[in-house]
Formats: C-alpha cells, structure tokens, sequence
C-alpha cells in the first residue's frame, strides 16, 4: 500500500493547496492502481512511476492515487539491482479483483531484462482478463513483451526498452513498433520504463489533476519538467547535434536504413552534402569515416539479435543488411573479435 501522506508537505516552504491556488482536480475519484511484479523487475521504472503519485497525494493533501503489489505468489519479489520489495496481492486475488466493484482503475506490469522468462500460463490469462474486463494496462520496460505474447498488443502501436527493441519488432512483426518514450493505443500504454515510467507517471496525473498540479508535483521532483510520450528513447547522432546538424542528420538516416543500407553518395545527398564533406565532419567529429560508423551500427542491432532472438544467422545478416551470412560473420568477428554462432553460445 502506498505511504501515508502529509497534509503539511511544502513546495518552496509554501504548503500545496489546490483550492487556495484555484487549480480545482479534473477529477476527484481515488485513482486505484495495481502493479504486477516479476522477478529482476527495474526498480528504477518501479520508483520513477510510483513516486510522482506519492508526491501528489502529498502536496495535494488528500489522496487521489492509491497502488499495491502484487507478485505471483504474494512473497517479497527481488528487483535487479537486489533489493526486495513486499508484495500484498498475489496475481490469482488481482484476477478474482476483476470481477467484483472494487477492481483496479489501472494494471501496471514491471520487468526486467529477462522478461520473456515470465511469460507464465497464468500471469498472459491474467493480462487476457484484465482486457475482457476493459481495465487498462500499463506495459513498464520489457513489460510489452509479455502483452505482445498474450495476444493484446495484435495490430496495435507500441514501444519497449530500446535494448529490446529490435528483437521485439523482429519477434513480433504484426505490430507497429516505435521507439517512443511512451504509447498510448485505446486503454493499453506501453512505456520504455526507466525515466520514461516519470514521464507517464506525470501525464497521469496531469490528466487526473491539471496540468498545473502536476507541474507543481514536477517542480518538487527538481525534473522541471516532464518530456511528451512521442519522444524518441535514443538517438544515436544527438549527441552530435550541437556541434554539426549535418552529422546528426546522417546518422538519423544511417538508422533508418538498416536493413537496407545506403551507399555514401545517397546519404550525402540526403543531407545536402558531398562525400567528401561527409567524410570530412565525420573525422572530425566522430573519429572515423561514416561507412565504418554506419557498419557499427549494422553490427550492434545484430549483437542484440543474437543475444534476445532465436533467429538464425541468415535471418540476422538480412535483417542487418547484409547480402550473405558469410560477409556478416566476416564482420563481426573483424569488430567484436569472435565469430557470431560463438557469441551466441
């Protein structure tokens, strides 16, 4: 259960008051959440959610959100980083919650890295159940897995940890992946997890509360503020964009085109640019030419390939835009140093 909140919590040595601020709550329900916890869950997508709320209960004075955990069998479930959270519902009492007046407003599922592990008869019935019954789920993480192999995610847009990312899009080709922070399609979310689980945490409680509230609640966490659910995860040549637009444009493009790689002069053209010049900023700014970078990028989706998927080696050179398996494991071991069946194993 969530801790108890203080009427007297203070923003800037001022309490929150939102009737004295003029700011009355969108909604004055108590908003009840139900977490789902699996083994090596992300403690940090698990704090980055829940806190917020805590934090609006508090500055609020009242409580509009209230949360519990549940595992599968109801014990203290370990998180990845070691530390144990206790657990007051097992996941067969959160589906017999269902039925009855008192179930959830929201499921919210939190994973970790080795979530298809997880996928349990009993927890993919659970999450079935909880769609029959129209109560929204919220996917943190890797938790999308889990929904994509229940059958929920069929057809619809979504998003995942970027480290799961491609082998999700490759597992699961019916959906329309994206490496957004967070998705919203119906009443399903899925969240990226991490920082991202805040950013949803916060769009919640802006839409329970105002916007103003939540900014309020934002303020406290020293966030300033909180990023739009459309934002991309990770971008490889943002960190360039400060220092060369150009740069940055090119390595967008390089990760648009993996399966099908562009030649140099396509790329420059693209961007406006001749090869040589493209060649040029590249030594300058990254410290290699941009076919070899391009060849990296290539390499590392196959690295994650080979590590989440059951994909055979044919599979993953095309997938990664090579044109035989030979070339690709030719490739690999020149950059990570070993053949890729060897990787695998």
């Amino acid at each position: 259960m969530n801790t108890p909140f203080s009427p007297t919590a203070a923003l800037s040595g001022i309490a929150w008051d939102s009737k004295r601020q003029g700011i009355p709550p969108c909604d004055e329900r108590l908003y009840r959440v139900v977490i789902l916890l699996l083994p090596g869950f992300s403690q940090l997508s698990l704090s980055s959610f829940i806190d917020p709320l805590r934090l609006a209960n508090s500055m609020t004075g009242r409580s509009y959100f209230d949360w519990v955990i549940s595992s599968s069998d109801g014990r203290p479930i370990e998180c990845a980083s070691g530390l144990v959270v206790s657990a007051s519902k097992t996941f067969a009492s959160v589906a017999m919650d269902l039925r009855g007046a008192g179930r959830p407003d929201m499921v919210v599922i939190c994973a970790g890295e080795a979530v298809e592990k997880h996928a349990s008869a009993s927890l993919l019935n659970l999450l079935r159940q909880c769609r029959r019954h129209q109560v929204p789920i919220s996917a943190l993480g890797t938790a999308a897995w889990l929904l994509a192999e229940s059958g929920i995610l069929n057809g619809a847009s979504c998003t995942i940890h970027w480290e799961k990312l491609a082998a999700f899009s490759e597992c699961f080709g019916r959906l329309h992946v994206t490496d957004s922070l967070f998705v919203r399609d119906g009443d399903v979310v899925t969240c990226a997890g991490e920082f991202a689980s805040f950013d949803l945490a916060m769009e919640l409680i802006s839409s329970r509360l105002g916007r103003d509230s939540a900014s309020a609640v934002c303020r406290r966490t020293t966030a300033g503020q909180w990023r739009s659910g459309s934002e991309r995860q990770r971008a490889n040549g943002a960190q360039y964009a400060g220092i060369s637009k150009k740069v940055a444009e090119t390595i967008s493009l390089m990760e648009q085109h993996i399966e099908d790689p562009l030649p140099l002069r396509d790329l420059a053209k693209c961007v406006g640019l001749s090869r040589r010049q493209i060649e040029r900023l590249f030594e300058r700014y990254v410290s290699c030419s941009p076919m070899r970078y391009y060849l990296r990028l290539r390499l590392e989706l196959a690295e994650r390939l080979i590590e989440q998927t059951n994909m055979s080696m044919v599979e993953i050179a095309v997938a990664c835009g090579f044109a035989s398996s030979s070339h690709f494991s030719k490739c690999f071991r020149e950059v990570f140093g070993r053949a890729p069946r060897t990787f695998r194993s």
